[in-house]
């Protein structure tokens, strides 16, 4: 550059001494400014210019030099891309010229994208270094492209320009695209409107894009395609919504099947079709009917105010099951069908396509003890059932499976009569008695009195549990009001009438204090029989009272078998003897007398002896 410069400077000099030579006359040599004005010629004389050397000139010629050297010359300390032609090509490089002091130089990988270059091509660059060790300028294609890349996408996201791209591979998410050079990121979500099963048919494939993300911080870019696709479907969506109307059937492509509803794309407005509008019959998944890309036939039924959610129908398009329900089923008939939806009620028998009947729990079974209907089919069953209502005008209809077997109240006085004895399942309790099970459909009621003959039981939980098997006797039949009353105690003897015996009145018995109580003590004779004893009957014979633990004889003074009621004491056995040894001295003094024939006075006083001592006296 500076022997440019300066070849520049020569010429304008010599073309002022020429120009200099052409005007000089004889006239008069003229005052130079020096002379005439010294001392503005000193101030603004260039003292720097005299010590290096430097030959005066004019301000003028300076002024057109720098205007040269600007239009000509590339300033390579500017950091700019600049373009230049290619005017040589080596095995390994391409010679560049943008109009700087020497050629620079560029290694043919950066052309690897271009196999085509030639002389002559215009190319941008960049100056990477200014002059190596031999004095080369050094340029980068490479680094220009990023530059003007990076200027190119982000002009394309500020004013929405659609760019093209090629698509190198796959990656996590998505597929990464080449755009002006620069590796952009295409999310998968951003491919297509549609889901995308298959990346790889997109690999090697150029598109159009638009740019949608530009993170400067990271130098990352997000392009889509779907943004275009979006852009002219919404043109198409505006034109397919104003021509919607309820009841229009279109034809439609299943987009995407979810676990309530398939999206049927209509050529660019999706719509939905519930699950419940698919089939007639119940169904647990869309995949049952429908798959993905498979062209239909669907039905509008709604749509709201701005038609932007629109709600499709495809059984719709098929006449109602009930409506070709055959005419001659009629109530009391015998259907077939298999069992689609289990409640705690009941269950849904599909009797024919869409066609449904409920089977509710009490007409599963005779046994008036409702469980779930679970206890008696599981989804899938294939059952047998009589149709006891049908109404086509509701669309409904309720069967029965028990009506299919015999009522087993009809002959329930010769299987279950009076005093016969029989066993059964405990089902539940309540409050006064057992409910138990001889079959399906025949019950009775055990009431807590008749559970046991000795056993004081307040709960009939305290005596057995649901599920236990017991024997029973029939003790009234009341076949109109379809009632049992069952007894178990009856089963075995009365042990009572045997105590009634063994613990009769008078009887003495020897057993330990069980417990002590405010109003007396109990005594346990066996597992059966507990007796009371006043508290004035567990006096001794010396006065004190008998306590817990202390084991003594007792008499029976009272016995009740019918409320099972003993009541014993301890004092009575003592004050028996104590009277009977007065009766008997009584009557040997009477003998005595009767022998010795007393004075009338000998015999009051003996008499009164006694009965101070029968009276307790001293």
């Amino acid at each position: 550059m500076a022997e440019k410069a300066k070849k520049a400077e020569v010429e304008a000099t010599e073309a002022k001494a020429v120009e200099a030579t052409e005007t000089q006359t004889v006239e008069a040599p003229e005052v130079s400014e020096a002379q005439k004005n010294p001392e503005k010629f000193l101030e603004d004389f260039n003292w720097h210019n005299y010590q290096e050397g430097i030959d005066e000139v004019e301000d003028s010629q300076l002024k057109e030099f720098e205007k040269l050297v600007a239009e000509n010359f590339v300033d390579t300390l500017d950091d700019e891309v600049v373009e230049g032609e290619v005017i040589h090509i080596t095995d390994r490089d391409a010679i560049i010229d943008i109009n700087a002091k020497s050629e620079g130089v560029i290694s043919l990988n950066e052309f690897r994208y271009n196999p085509n270059l030639k002389v002559g091509d215009k190319v941008e660059v960049l100056i990477d270094v200014r002059e190596d060790a031999t004095g080369q300028l050094i340029l980068s294609h490479r680094k220009a492209r990023v530059i003007k890349a990076w200027d190119r996408v982000n002009a394309a996201h500020d004013n929405g320009e659609i760019v093209n791209g090629f698509v190198k591979c796959r990656t996590k998410g998505g597929m990464i695209v080449d755009v002006f050079g620069i590796e952009a990121f295409l999310p998968g979500s951003q491919i297509d409107v549609k889901p995308i099963r298959d990346y790889d048919q997109y690999v090697n494939k150029t598109m159009e894009f638009k740019v949608v993300k530009i993170n400067h911080e990271f130098k990352n870019v997000v392009v889509s395609h779907k943004a275009l696709i979006e852009a002219d479907i919404e043109e198409q969506k505006k034109e397919i919504i104003g021509q919607l109307e309820k009841g229009q059937v279109l034809e439609g492509v299943v987009k995407n099947i979810t676990s309530y509803g398939v999206f049927i794309d209509l050529g660019g407005v999706d719509g939905l079709i519930h699950i419940t509008d698919l089939s007639w019959s119940r169904i647990n998944h869309p995949n049952e009917i429908v798959e993905l890309d498979q062209k239909l036939n669907v039905v509008i039924l709604d749509f709201d105010e701005d038609k932007s959610r629109i709600q499709l129908g495809l059984k719709q398009l098929s006449k109602h099951p009930w409506d070709a329900l055959g005419e001659d089923i009629k109530v009391g008939d015998k259907v077939k069908g298999k069992v689609v939806v289990i409640a705690d009620y009941g269950a849904f028998i599909e009797v024919a396509d869409g066609v449904e009947g409920l089977i509710h729990v009490s007409e599963m079974s005779w046994s008036t003890h409702l469980r779930s209907a679970q206890d008696f089919v599981s989804v899938g069953d294939e059952v047998e059932a009589q149709i006891l209502t049908l109404d086509r005008e509701d669309r409904k209809m309720s069967l029965g499976i028990k009506q299919l077997t015999q009522d087993p109240w009809t002959d329930i006085t010769s299987k279950y009569p009076v005093g016969s004895k029989h066993s059964g399942i405990v089902r539940n309790f309540t409050n006064f008695g057992v409910f138990v099970e001889l079959e399906e459909g025949i019950d009775g009621l055990i009431y807590i009195s008749d559970l046991s003959w000795t056993k004081k039981i307040k709960h009939p939980s305290e005596f057995c549990n649901v599920g236990d098997t017991l024997d029973v006797v029939v003790l009234e039949l009341d076949v109109e009001g379809r009632k049992l009353s069952l007894g178990h105690k009856q089963t075995t003897e009365n042990p009572w009438d045997k105590y009634e015996t063994e613990f009769a009145l008078n009887t003495v018995h020897t057993a330990e204090i069980a417990d002590v109580v405010d109003k007396g003590a109990t005594i346990e004779f066996n597992e059966d029989i507990v007796a009371f004893v006043p508290s004035r009957h567990l006096e001794k014979e010396d006065g004190k009272k008998l306590g817990k633990g202390d084991t003594a004889e007792f008499k029976i003074i009272e016995f009740n078998k019918e409320f099972k009621r003993v009541v014993a004491s301890h004092t009575a056995i003592f004050r028996e003897e104590e009277a009977a040894n007065v009766k008997a001295a009584v009557k040997k003094q009477e003998s005595q007398a009767a022998e010795a024939k007393p004075t009338l006075g000998d015999a009051n006083d003996a008499l009164q002896a006694l009965k101070d001592k029968m009276d307790g006296k001293k």
